[in-house]
């Protein structure tokens, strides 16, 4: 059964279909005559746009000349011309496994081999599908109307271009036979990785020719065209995986194969070729982040043919900062050929969400960490449950206990396996003590610390299923699946702007190669915080630069920043900020081992100085509006209790997320070099002014 061809198959379907009742058959006969009277209405209004525009040929062969597209820095200086290398070697349609045509038919269109190049009820699925999910979450295009938009059309995303494509693929129906356009089709898509076709693909991900491919091969590769960057296997093997399980899950709905067969498969590993390294030019991550985004909005055939000019917000000054600053990275080990550990760097004005610079790796393979790695942020997520506690009429000076706590058999503990007494939200934020910003986040709710992580711009929390982050770990940065370099240092934007949140972007515009703009930035914001709460945690932030746990990032103006590192130290962060400029620091191994006893106060810290230090030099210094550093109160310890539990305490297990400040030492606050007047703390949501909140 799993042997025969797609096309036998659906006749064979078609064959065993029951009759229907005459009623049934009456209501069905209706159904099918408005959706087609609907079809030829659209069709209709078409054929306006088409007298003048469309101009089809019988052999089908007219194809503009490629033109390369060129990128261009915030200056107008180009840094990148982007033109395809098409990996391309054509199959014929007796070299394609039957599994590899079957998975793509089952996942792109499962009516491939019944309709006329455009199919009215796929249309109508994706548009119910469409309103019922409130957003786009399925296509109408068929297989033919895919292959006439990527070889005869651009990518606009037009009412005209739509109806073209809707003629040339009734014209293709009647040219060519469904073998034929499935084999046109098959060898015109785009894999990733410059690959074009199931060939070039097969060779790139797997090593081998098309015809030997194996049921779990063709699944992947099937898989892939939806999305070519996110799902190709060298770059999200994860993703790549669950698409391969969909894709399978469609060959067992439609027949193709047994169910028992797709779970067998679904569990087996595949043998991925390595990527080949290459060393990465100037600003290379950026540029890959820029194509890959341009690519998921307009096709790969738009960016490496059609002469696009994309205008960037790349500060070509900075990005040689960063990548000079990133060679602070020390050697450590190898993990498949790649040293370790590795890095990111992102840099980002607050104002405009502009992203400055960007560097993923030390530049020796495609992987962009900034983009695409998923990172436990450990202590550097401590400052949402600070604005969260600020957002609730907590103030820097409002009291917590810093002694023992268990929650359902957790007990979380300090680096020092001491606790301080009764300590201020200020010295919890300076010595990265994880205790009382649990306690804080038990008070406030940690739904409310997720709500404004996700107002301020992070996407990866999972709120629901049995592993979640709705608990008090994630108040330690132990999240469930962690947070990009990119989104996190967005997220930390909105403390340098007042509050208010501007979604990042790498691109201010678009042009086609005929000068039309075919987008622009539309500044996106929203007050998330309140002023008074972003300026008070910024106060916080600046201890922890000046007399905490990274003062290894000190420079030569004032600054704000927070440390992180998970109690594994398979992740180390340092993510700070001056007045109009967010930096985000991450390093770790891309094999999760351990890096010693790193943390985000050592070579973070000191990565995020050597940048802020060529970044900023000859710009004037700025003072943050509102935000000033003050004394801070010392810890009020209670001997006598802290010996009782102590011993009792001493081997409470910690949860992924606990931090060691990177300055050991700092077990007492410094005084401030220039202490102002502190305010008057107001009262905690559950206790008195100056008493302690549980």
């Amino acid at each position: 059964m799993e042997k025969r061809t797609g096309a036998a198959q659906q006749r064979a379907r078609q064959a065993k279909k029951p009759q229907k009742s005459s009623g049934g058959s009456t209501a069905s006969r209706i159904l099918i005559i408005f959706a087609s009277i609907m079809v030829v209405m659209i069709i209709g209004v078409g054929c306006g746009f088409l007298t003048a525009t469309l101009n089809t040929k019988a052999d089908l062969a007219d194809v503009r000349p490629p033109a390369s597209s060129q990128i261009y820095d915030i200056n107008g200086n180009e840094i990148a011309n982007v033109h395809a290398d098409e990996n391309r070697v054509p199959v014929k349609m007796n070299q394609i496994p039957e599994n590899l045509k079957n998975a793509f038919v089952a996942v792109e269109d499962a009516r491939f081999y019944e309709h006329s190049g455009v199919d009215p009820r796929g249309i109508l699925r994706a548009m119910w599908s469409n309103i019922t999910s409130k957003g786009v979450a399925e296509g109408g295009s068929t297989i033919t109307q895919q292959l006439a938009k990527n070889a005869y059309l651009t990518q606009d995303r037009t009412f005209k271009r739509k109806i073209q494509e809707m003629f040339l693929a009734i014209q293709l129906e009647h040219q060519y036979t469904k073998e034929e356009i499935l084999e046109l089709y098959l060898n015109q898509i785009y894999f990733g990785n410059g690959a074009y076709g199931v060939q070039a693909a097969s060779k790139t991900y797997f090593g081998k020719n098309v015809e030997e491919l194996d049921l779990s091969e063709c699944a992947m590769l099937a898989g892939i065209p939806k999305s070519p960057n996110y799902y190709s296997p060298t770059n999200n093997l994860q993703a790549a995986q669950q698409r391969k399980a969909t894709v399978l899950d469609q060959m067992a709905k439609y027949g193709y194969i047994s169910s028992s067969t797709a779970n067998k498969t679904k569990n087996e590993e595949l043998r991925l070729v390595k990527a080949s390294s290459k060393a990465g030019g100037e600003a290379s991550y950026f540029i890959d982040y820029v194509t890959q985004t341009m690519i998921e909005k307009y096709g790969a055939d738009a960016v490496y043919k059609e002469g696009l000019k994309i205008y960037t917000t790349l500060d070509i000054d900075m990005q040689k900062a960063a990548e000079e600053a990133m060679k602070n990275l020390p050697d450590m080990s190898e993990s498949n050929g790649i040293k370790q550990p590795q890095g990111a760097l992102v840099a980002i004005d607050p104002h405009t969400g502009y992203i400055k610079a960007m560097v993923g790796g030390r530049g020796t393979d495609q992987f962009n960490r900034a983009v695409l790695a998923e990172r436990q942020p450990g202590s550097a997520f401590k400052p949402f449950v600070f604005a969260a506690a600020l957002e609730s009429d907590f103030t820097p000076s409002t009291i917590i206990e810093d002694k023992p706590l268990d929650i359902n058999g957790w007990s979380p503990q300090n680096y020092s396996r001491e606790f301080n007494g009764k300590v201020s939200l200020r010295y919890v934020a300076e010595q990265s003590l994880n205790v009382p910003t649990v306690r804080v986040a038990q008070e406030v709710g940690i739904d409310k610390v997720i709500y404004l992580g996700k107002e301020m711009g992070i996407s990866t929390f999972v709120t629901e299923g049995p592993q979640n982050d709705g608990n008090l770990s994630t108040s330690l940065g132990g999240l469930t699946r962690g947070v990009t370099p990119l989104e996190l240092t967005s997220a930390y934007c909105t403390f340098a702007n007042d509050g208010v949140h501007v979604k990042h972007t790498a691109i201010i515009k678009v042009l086609d190669r005929n000068g039309k703009v075919l987008e622009e930035d539309r500044t996106e914001s929203k007050q998330v915080l309140k002023k008074a709460t972003a300026n008070d945690l910024t106060s916080m932030l600046m201890g922890v630069v000046v007399r905490g746990t990274g003062t290894a990032a000190q420079i030569d103006r004032p600054a704000a920043g927070k440390t992180g590192t998970t109690s594994d130290y398979h992740d180390a962060w340092f993510v700070g900020y001056v007045p109009d400029l967010v930096v985000g620091v991450w390093v770790g191994t891309d094999d999760n081992q351990r890096m010693g006893t790193m943390t985000g106060g050592t070579t973070p810290a000191v990565i995020w100085k050597a940048f802020m230090t060529k970044a900023m030099a000859g710009m004037p210094v700025k003072k943050f509006d509102g935000a000033v550093l003050t004394s801070v109160e010392a810890p009020a310890k209670d001997d006598t209790k802290e010996k009782e539990t102590k011993d009792k305490d001493k081997k409470g297990t910690e949860k992924k997320g606990a931090e060691k400040p990177a300055n050991t030492e700092s077990t007492k606050p410094k005084p401030s070099p220039a202490p102002s007047p502190s305010r008057t703390p107001a009262p905690s949501p559950t206790a008195p002014a100056g008493k302690t909140a549980n």
